[in-house]
Protein backbone atom coordinates (compact mmCIF):
# COMPACT_ATOMS: atom_id res chain seq x y z
CA UNK A 1 0.00 0.00 0.00
CA UNK A 2 1.30 3.44 -0.92
CA UNK A 3 0.29 5.52 2.09
CA UNK A 4 1.30 8.68 0.23
CA UNK A 5 -1.90 8.27 -1.82
CA UNK A 6 -4.26 8.10 1.14
CA UNK A 7 -4.64 11.82 1.76
CA UNK A 8 -3.61 11.69 5.40
CA UNK A 9 -4.15 14.56 7.85
CA UNK A 10 -0.42 15.33 7.63
CA UNK A 11 -0.99 16.40 4.02
CA UNK A 12 -2.79 19.45 2.68
CA UNK A 13 -5.02 19.65 -0.42
CA UNK A 14 -2.81 22.32 -2.02
CA UNK A 15 0.67 23.66 -1.37
CA UNK A 16 0.08 26.80 -3.45
CA UNK A 17 -0.16 29.14 -0.46
CA UNK A 18 2.99 27.79 1.13
CA UNK A 19 4.67 30.82 -0.37
CA UNK A 20 5.55 34.44 0.32
CA UNK A 21 3.36 37.15 -1.14
CA UNK A 22 6.20 38.72 -3.08
CA UNK A 23 6.36 35.64 -5.33
CA UNK A 24 2.88 36.57 -6.57
CA UNK A 25 3.62 40.27 -6.87
CA UNK A 26 6.70 39.44 -8.98
CA UNK A 27 4.53 37.17 -11.12
CA UNK A 28 1.95 39.92 -11.65
CA UNK A 29 4.61 42.45 -12.61
CA UNK A 30 6.34 40.01 -14.94
CA UNK A 31 3.06 39.17 -16.67
CA UNK A 32 2.43 42.87 -17.24
CA UNK A 33 5.99 43.48 -18.45
CA UNK A 34 5.96 40.54 -20.86
CA UNK A 35 8.90 38.81 -19.17
CA UNK A 36 7.01 36.08 -17.30
CA UNK A 37 7.54 33.50 -20.05
CA UNK A 38 11.30 33.93 -20.31
CA UNK A 39 13.08 30.62 -19.85
CA UNK A 40 14.86 30.68 -16.50
CA UNK A 41 17.11 28.59 -14.29
CA UNK A 42 16.95 28.79 -10.50
CA UNK A 43 19.38 26.96 -8.22
CA UNK A 44 19.24 25.99 -4.56
CA UNK A 45 22.51 26.14 -2.64
CA UNK A 46 23.99 27.32 0.62
CA UNK A 47 26.81 29.83 0.80
CA UNK A 48 28.20 28.25 3.96
CA UNK A 49 27.61 25.31 6.26
CA UNK A 50 26.40 25.93 9.82
CA UNK A 51 29.26 27.04 12.02
CA UNK A 52 31.59 24.14 12.73
CA UNK A 53 29.85 21.58 10.52
CA UNK A 54 31.99 19.63 8.07
CA UNK A 55 29.34 18.47 5.58
CA UNK A 56 25.65 18.89 4.87
CA UNK A 57 23.04 16.21 4.21
CA UNK A 58 20.35 16.76 1.60
CA UNK A 59 16.92 15.65 2.80
CA UNK A 60 13.37 16.50 1.82
CA UNK A 61 13.73 15.95 -1.92
CA UNK A 62 10.86 13.48 -1.97
CA UNK A 63 8.67 15.93 -0.10
CA UNK A 64 9.56 18.65 -2.61
CA UNK A 65 8.34 16.43 -5.43
CA UNK A 66 5.03 15.93 -3.62
CA UNK A 67 4.75 19.68 -3.03
CA UNK A 68 5.34 20.50 -6.69
CA UNK A 69 2.65 18.04 -7.75
CA UNK A 70 0.19 19.56 -5.27
CA UNK A 71 0.97 23.17 -6.20
CA UNK A 72 -2.49 24.03 -7.52
CA UNK A 73 -4.61 27.16 -7.17
CA UNK A 74 -8.11 25.82 -6.54
CA UNK A 75 -11.29 27.88 -6.30
CA UNK A 76 -10.99 28.62 -2.57
CA UNK A 77 -7.36 29.73 -2.90
CA UNK A 78 -8.14 31.94 -5.88
CA UNK A 79 -11.10 33.46 -4.03
CA UNK A 80 -8.85 34.32 -1.10
CA UNK A 81 -6.26 35.94 -3.35
CA UNK A 82 -8.94 37.97 -5.10
CA UNK A 83 -10.79 39.04 -1.97
CA UNK A 84 -7.57 40.19 -0.32
CA UNK A 85 -6.53 41.99 -3.54
CA UNK A 86 -3.18 40.26 -3.46
CA UNK A 87 -3.10 39.98 -7.26
CA UNK A 88 -5.16 41.35 -10.13
CA UNK A 89 -7.69 39.56 -12.35
CA UNK A 90 -5.18 38.81 -15.10
CA UNK A 91 -2.89 37.08 -12.61
CA UNK A 92 -5.80 35.16 -11.08
CA UNK A 93 -6.70 33.78 -14.50
CA UNK A 94 -3.09 32.74 -15.06
CA UNK A 95 -2.89 31.05 -11.64
CA UNK A 96 -6.11 29.11 -12.23
CA UNK A 97 -4.33 27.04 -14.86
CA UNK A 98 -0.99 26.74 -13.09
CA UNK A 99 0.82 23.46 -13.51
CA UNK A 100 4.58 23.24 -13.28
CA UNK A 101 5.71 22.04 -16.71
CA UNK A 102 9.46 22.45 -16.42
CA UNK A 103 12.38 20.29 -15.35
CA UNK A 104 13.95 19.81 -11.94
CA UNK A 105 17.42 18.37 -11.39
CA UNK A 106 19.12 17.83 -8.07
CA UNK A 107 21.45 15.90 -5.86
CA UNK A 108 19.72 12.62 -4.99
CA UNK A 109 18.24 12.64 -1.51
CA UNK A 110 20.65 11.46 1.18
CA UNK A 111 23.69 12.78 -0.68
CA UNK A 112 26.13 15.05 1.16
CA UNK A 113 26.77 18.60 0.00
CA UNK A 114 29.10 21.55 0.60
CA UNK A 115 29.07 25.34 0.23
CA UNK A 116 28.05 26.22 -3.32
CA UNK A 117 26.72 22.76 -4.17
CA UNK A 118 23.72 23.22 -6.53
CA UNK A 119 21.59 20.73 -4.64
CA UNK A 120 18.54 21.52 -6.77
CA UNK A 121 18.06 23.20 -10.16
CA UNK A 122 14.60 24.31 -11.29
CA UNK A 123 14.14 25.12 -14.99
CA UNK A 124 11.12 26.50 -16.81
CA UNK A 125 9.53 29.87 -17.39
CA UNK A 126 10.24 32.58 -14.84
CA UNK A 127 6.57 32.59 -13.86
CA UNK A 128 6.28 28.89 -13.07
CA UNK A 129 9.65 28.62 -11.34
CA UNK A 130 9.54 31.71 -9.13
CA UNK A 131 6.35 30.54 -7.42
CA UNK A 132 8.10 27.44 -6.05
CA UNK A 133 10.84 29.29 -4.17
CA UNK A 134 9.36 29.40 -0.69
CA UNK A 135 7.93 25.90 -0.52
CA UNK A 136 11.14 24.36 -1.90
CA UNK A 137 13.29 26.24 0.61
CA UNK A 138 11.01 25.58 3.58
CA UNK A 139 11.20 21.84 2.95
CA UNK A 140 14.89 21.54 2.12
CA UNK A 141 16.08 23.91 4.85
CA UNK A 142 14.16 22.11 7.57
CA UNK A 143 14.73 18.53 6.49
CA UNK A 144 18.40 18.98 5.62
CA UNK A 145 19.08 20.54 9.03
CA UNK A 146 17.47 17.57 10.79
CA UNK A 147 19.24 15.03 8.58
CA UNK A 148 22.63 16.66 9.22
CA UNK A 149 22.08 16.46 12.98
CA UNK A 150 20.90 12.87 12.62
CA UNK A 151 23.99 11.96 10.60
CA UNK A 152 26.31 13.37 13.25
CA UNK A 153 24.44 11.45 15.93
CA UNK A 154 24.59 8.25 13.88
CA UNK A 155 28.34 8.67 13.49
CA UNK A 156 28.70 9.20 17.23
CA UNK A 157 26.55 6.14 17.95
CA UNK A 158 28.96 3.98 15.90
CA UNK A 159 26.41 1.40 14.84
CA UNK A 160 24.18 1.43 17.89
CA UNK A 161 20.56 2.06 16.87
CA UNK A 162 18.96 5.48 17.33
CA UNK A 163 15.29 6.13 18.10
CA UNK A 164 13.68 9.39 16.95
CA UNK A 165 11.34 10.60 19.69
CA UNK A 166 11.01 14.36 19.24
CA UNK A 167 7.36 14.72 18.22
CA UNK A 168 6.39 16.48 21.45
CA UNK A 169 9.18 19.03 21.00
CA UNK A 170 8.09 20.54 17.69
CA UNK A 171 5.05 21.40 15.56
CA UNK A 172 2.88 18.35 14.93
CA UNK A 173 3.43 18.41 11.15
CA UNK A 174 7.10 19.30 11.47
CA UNK A 175 7.44 16.22 13.69
CA UNK A 176 6.47 13.97 10.78
CA UNK A 177 8.95 15.65 8.45
CA UNK A 178 11.63 15.50 11.16
CA UNK A 179 11.15 11.77 11.65
CA UNK A 180 11.49 11.26 7.90
CA UNK A 181 14.67 13.34 7.73
CA UNK A 182 16.13 11.59 10.77
CA UNK A 183 15.55 8.23 9.09
CA UNK A 184 17.42 9.45 6.01
CA UNK A 185 20.24 10.64 8.28
CA UNK A 186 20.66 7.26 9.96
CA UNK A 187 18.04 6.80 12.68
CA UNK A 188 16.50 3.33 12.84
CA UNK A 189 13.01 3.98 14.24
CA UNK A 190 10.57 6.67 15.33
CA UNK A 191 8.02 7.00 18.10
CA UNK A 192 5.75 9.11 15.87
CA UNK A 193 2.91 7.02 14.45
CA UNK A 194 2.01 9.56 11.76
CA UNK A 195 5.54 9.24 10.40
CA UNK A 196 5.26 5.47 10.45
CA UNK A 197 1.92 5.57 8.66
CA UNK A 198 2.90 8.21 6.13
CA UNK A 199 6.42 6.99 5.26
CA UNK A 200 6.67 3.40 6.47
CA UNK A 201 9.33 4.18 9.07
CA UNK A 202 9.52 1.45 11.77
CA UNK A 203 7.84 2.64 14.99
CA UNK A 204 8.59 1.78 18.61
CA UNK A 205 7.23 2.67 22.04
CA UNK A 206 6.47 1.11 25.41
CA UNK A 207 5.63 3.26 28.44
CA UNK A 208 6.38 6.50 30.29
CA UNK A 209 6.72 7.39 33.95
CA UNK A 210 2.98 8.07 34.09
CA UNK A 211 2.26 4.36 33.66
CA UNK A 212 4.41 3.48 36.66
CA UNK A 213 2.89 6.26 38.75
CA UNK A 214 -0.60 5.07 37.85
CA UNK A 215 -0.07 1.85 39.77
CA UNK A 216 0.19 1.33 43.52
CA UNK A 217 3.51 -0.45 43.14
CA UNK A 218 6.24 -0.38 40.52
CA UNK A 219 5.99 -4.18 40.38
CA UNK A 220 2.33 -3.93 39.39
CA UNK A 221 3.18 -1.59 36.52
CA UNK A 222 5.93 -3.89 35.27
CA UNK A 223 3.67 -6.92 35.54
CA UNK A 224 0.89 -5.22 33.59
CA UNK A 225 3.30 -4.23 30.82
CA UNK A 226 4.86 -7.68 30.57
CA UNK A 227 1.44 -9.34 30.57
CA UNK A 228 0.40 -7.12 27.68
CA UNK A 229 3.57 -6.81 25.60
CA UNK A 230 5.54 -9.90 26.58
CA UNK A 231 8.94 -10.45 28.11
CA UNK A 232 10.68 -8.74 25.21
CA UNK A 233 9.31 -5.33 26.22
CA UNK A 234 11.36 -2.39 27.49
CA UNK A 235 10.76 -1.41 31.12
CA UNK A 236 11.43 2.14 32.37
CA UNK A 237 13.52 1.76 35.53
CA UNK A 238 14.25 5.27 36.83
CA UNK A 239 10.88 6.39 38.24
CA UNK A 240 11.99 5.70 41.80
CA UNK A 241 15.15 3.75 42.68
CA UNK A 242 17.02 2.31 39.69
CA UNK A 243 18.66 -0.58 41.52
CA UNK A 244 15.39 -1.75 43.04
CA UNK A 245 13.57 -1.29 39.72
CA UNK A 246 16.07 -3.41 37.80
CA UNK A 247 15.78 -6.17 40.38
CA UNK A 248 12.00 -6.05 40.19
CA UNK A 249 12.02 -5.95 36.39
CA UNK A 250 14.05 -9.16 36.15
CA UNK A 251 11.92 -10.84 38.82
CA UNK A 252 8.77 -10.02 36.85
CA UNK A 253 9.99 -10.69 33.31
CA UNK A 254 12.77 -13.15 34.01
CA UNK A 255 16.21 -13.16 32.38
CA UNK A 256 14.59 -12.85 28.93
CA UNK A 257 13.56 -9.25 29.61
CA UNK A 258 14.04 -7.33 26.36
CA UNK A 259 15.43 -4.04 27.63
CA UNK A 260 15.45 -1.44 30.35
CA UNK A 261 15.30 2.29 29.70
CA UNK A 262 17.17 4.93 31.71
CA UNK A 263 15.89 8.49 31.36
CA UNK A 264 17.76 10.49 34.00
CA UNK A 265 20.88 10.78 36.12
CA UNK A 266 24.52 10.31 35.21
CA UNK A 267 23.89 8.03 32.25
CA UNK A 268 27.49 6.83 31.99
CA UNK A 269 27.65 5.78 35.63
CA UNK A 270 24.12 4.41 35.81
CA UNK A 271 24.51 2.39 32.61
CA UNK A 272 27.62 0.64 33.97
CA UNK A 273 25.87 -0.15 37.26
CA UNK A 274 22.74 -1.42 35.52
CA UNK A 275 24.75 -3.60 33.14
CA UNK A 276 26.60 -5.19 36.04
CA UNK A 277 23.37 -5.75 37.92
CA UNK A 278 21.61 -7.29 34.91
CA UNK A 279 24.52 -9.64 34.32
CA UNK A 280 24.57 -10.65 37.98
CA UNK A 281 20.85 -11.43 37.77
CA UNK A 282 21.36 -13.60 34.71
CA UNK A 283 19.78 -11.11 32.26
CA UNK A 284 22.88 -10.98 30.12
CA UNK A 285 20.96 -10.36 26.90
CA UNK A 286 18.76 -7.58 28.27
CA UNK A 287 19.58 -4.38 26.41
CA UNK A 288 20.02 -0.91 27.89
CA UNK A 289 18.34 2.05 26.20
CA UNK A 290 19.17 5.58 27.33
CA UNK A 291 17.26 8.81 26.72
CA UNK A 292 17.28 12.26 28.41
CA UNK A 293 18.17 15.31 26.27
CA UNK A 294 20.82 13.56 24.21
CA UNK A 295 22.76 15.17 21.38
CA UNK A 296 25.75 13.98 19.35
CA UNK A 297 28.19 15.07 22.06
CA UNK A 298 26.33 13.21 24.81
CA UNK A 299 26.10 10.14 22.58
CA UNK A 300 29.83 10.29 21.90
CA UNK A 301 30.53 10.58 25.63
CA UNK A 302 28.68 7.29 26.13
CA UNK A 303 30.77 5.41 23.59
CA UNK A 304 32.49 3.38 26.32
CA UNK A 305 29.25 2.77 28.23
CA UNK A 306 27.34 -0.51 27.93
CA UNK A 307 24.49 1.19 26.07
CA UNK A 308 22.64 -0.63 23.29
CA UNK A 309 20.42 2.13 21.88
CA UNK A 310 19.75 5.84 22.21
CA UNK A 311 16.48 7.77 22.13
CA UNK A 312 16.82 11.38 20.95
CA UNK A 313 14.20 14.11 20.91
CA UNK A 314 14.67 17.84 21.37
CA UNK A 315 18.18 18.22 20.01
CA UNK A 316 17.37 16.19 16.92
CA UNK A 317 14.19 17.98 15.83
CA UNK A 318 15.83 21.38 16.37
CA UNK A 319 18.88 20.50 14.27
CA UNK A 320 21.14 20.23 17.32
CA UNK A 321 21.61 23.97 17.49
CA UNK A 322 21.25 24.62 13.75
CA UNK A 323 17.55 24.45 12.82
CA UNK A 324 18.07 25.57 9.22
CA UNK A 325 20.50 24.72 6.46
CA UNK A 326 20.47 28.38 5.24
CA UNK A 327 19.79 27.37 1.65
CA UNK A 328 18.78 30.00 -0.91
CA UNK A 329 16.93 29.84 -4.25
CA UNK A 330 18.55 32.12 -6.80
CA UNK A 331 18.02 32.94 -10.47
CA UNK A 332 21.31 32.06 -12.18
CA UNK A 333 20.37 32.18 -15.86
CA UNK A 334 17.53 33.49 -18.02
CA UNK A 335 16.72 33.94 -21.68
CA UNK A 336 16.96 37.33 -23.34
CA UNK A 337 13.48 36.96 -24.83
CA UNK A 338 10.36 34.86 -24.29
CA UNK A 339 11.14 32.70 -27.31
CA UNK A 340 11.50 29.00 -26.42
CA UNK A 341 14.86 28.73 -28.18
CA UNK A 342 16.32 32.02 -26.96
CA UNK A 343 19.79 31.40 -25.49
CA UNK A 344 20.33 31.60 -21.75
CA UNK A 345 22.58 34.27 -20.28
CA UNK A 346 24.09 33.95 -16.80
CA UNK A 347 22.88 36.36 -14.12
CA UNK A 348 24.05 36.83 -10.55
CA UNK A 349 23.57 39.09 -7.58
CA UNK A 350 26.58 41.25 -6.77
CA UNK A 351 26.60 42.84 -3.34
CA UNK A 352 28.69 43.25 -0.23
CA UNK A 353 28.27 41.24 2.94
CA UNK A 354 28.94 37.80 1.51
CA UNK A 355 25.64 37.50 -0.36
CA UNK A 356 27.02 37.26 -3.86
CA UNK A 357 26.20 34.32 -6.10
CA UNK A 358 27.75 32.69 -9.16
CA UNK A 359 25.80 32.99 -12.40
CA UNK A 360 25.23 30.29 -14.97
CA UNK A 361 23.51 26.90 -15.18
CA UNK A 362 25.76 24.59 -13.19
CA UNK A 363 26.79 21.00 -12.98
CA UNK A 364 28.50 19.40 -9.99
CA UNK A 365 30.85 16.46 -9.57
CA UNK A 366 32.85 15.01 -6.72
CA UNK A 367 36.51 14.33 -7.39
CA UNK A 368 38.02 11.33 -5.64
CA UNK A 369 41.59 10.68 -4.61
CA UNK A 370 43.59 7.56 -5.47
CA UNK A 371 42.08 5.69 -2.52
CA UNK A 372 38.51 6.47 -3.54
CA UNK A 373 37.80 9.16 -0.96
CA UNK A 374 36.32 12.53 -1.84
CA UNK A 375 38.88 15.31 -2.19
CA UNK A 376 36.87 18.16 -3.77
CA UNK A 377 33.37 19.25 -4.74
CA UNK A 378 33.72 20.63 -8.27
CA UNK A 379 31.01 23.02 -9.46
CA UNK A 380 31.09 24.43 -12.95
CA UNK A 381 29.36 25.92 -15.97
CA UNK A 382 29.80 24.82 -19.54
CA UNK A 383 31.30 21.46 -20.58
CA UNK A 384 32.08 18.89 -17.89
CA UNK A 385 35.77 17.86 -17.89
CA UNK A 386 36.30 14.32 -19.15
CA UNK A 387 37.71 13.16 -15.84
CA UNK A 388 34.56 14.18 -13.98
CA UNK A 389 31.91 13.11 -16.48
CA UNK A 390 31.27 9.88 -14.60
CA UNK A 391 31.17 11.59 -11.20
CA UNK A 392 28.32 14.04 -11.81
CA UNK A 393 25.96 14.48 -8.88
CA UNK A 394 22.77 15.98 -10.31
CA UNK A 395 20.04 13.62 -11.48
CA UNK A 396 16.74 14.48 -13.14
CA UNK A 397 13.83 14.57 -10.71
CA UNK A 398 11.07 16.14 -12.82
CA UNK A 399 10.84 16.09 -16.63
CA UNK A 400 8.28 18.21 -18.43
CA UNK A 401 6.34 18.62 -15.19
CA UNK A 402 6.23 14.88 -14.45
CA UNK A 403 8.05 13.35 -11.48
CA UNK A 404 10.56 10.76 -12.72
CA UNK A 405 12.65 9.97 -9.64
CA UNK A 406 10.37 8.98 -6.76
CA UNK A 407 11.96 6.27 -4.60
CA UNK A 408 11.37 4.33 -1.35
CA UNK A 409 12.76 6.02 1.76
CA UNK A 410 15.27 3.23 2.38
CA UNK A 411 17.08 4.24 -0.83
CA UNK A 412 18.19 7.74 0.32
CA UNK A 413 18.94 6.29 3.75
CA UNK A 414 21.35 3.75 2.25
CA UNK A 415 22.68 6.39 -0.14
CA UNK A 416 23.62 8.64 2.74
CA UNK A 417 25.52 5.87 4.51
CA UNK A 418 27.53 5.27 1.32
CA UNK A 419 28.12 8.98 0.69
CA UNK A 420 29.33 9.60 4.23
CA UNK A 421 31.65 6.60 4.05
CA UNK A 422 33.29 8.14 0.98
CA UNK A 423 34.27 11.30 2.86
CA UNK A 424 37.63 11.68 4.59
CA UNK A 425 37.66 10.26 8.11
CA UNK A 426 37.74 13.74 9.66
CA UNK A 427 34.15 14.25 8.45
CA UNK A 428 32.92 12.31 11.48
CA UNK A 429 34.80 14.41 14.02
CA UNK A 430 32.52 16.40 16.29
CA UNK A 431 35.09 19.11 16.92
CA UNK A 432 34.56 22.39 15.14
CA UNK A 433 36.13 22.62 11.72
CA UNK A 434 35.86 23.71 8.11
CA UNK A 435 34.07 21.70 5.39
CA UNK A 436 35.85 18.39 5.04
CA UNK A 437 36.51 18.96 1.33
CA UNK A 438 36.81 22.27 -0.57
CA UNK A 439 34.46 23.52 -3.28
CA UNK A 440 36.22 24.33 -6.56
CA UNK A 441 34.63 26.35 -9.37
CA UNK A 442 35.20 25.73 -13.09
CA UNK A 443 33.87 28.43 -15.39
CA UNK A 444 32.85 28.07 -19.02
CA UNK A 445 29.87 28.77 -21.23
CA UNK A 446 26.63 28.73 -19.27
CA UNK A 447 24.94 26.56 -21.90
CA UNK A 448 21.40 26.75 -23.17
Amino acid sequence: MNTADLGLPVDVPSTALFTDQYELTMLQAALKAGTAERRSVFEVFTRRLPDGRRYGVLAGTGRVLDAVENFRFDADVLAFLGEQKIVDEQTLRWLAGYRFSGDIWGYPEGEVYFPGSPVMRVEGTFAECVLLETVVLSILNHDSAIAAAASRMASAAAGRPLIEMGARRTHELAAVAAARAAYVGGFATTSDLAAGFRYGIPTVGTSAHAFTLLHDRERDAFQAQVDTLGRGTTLLVDTYDVTEAVRTAVEVAGPDLGAVRIDSGDLLLVAHRVRQQLDDLGATNTRIVVTSDLDEYAIASLAAAPVDAYGVGTQLVTGSGHPTASMVYKLVARAETAGPTAPLVPVAKKSSGGKTSVGGRKWAARRLDEEGFAEAEVVGTGPVPDGLAGRQLLVQLVKGGEVVAREPLDVPRDRHIAARAQLPLSATQLSRGEPVIPTEYVTGRSGS
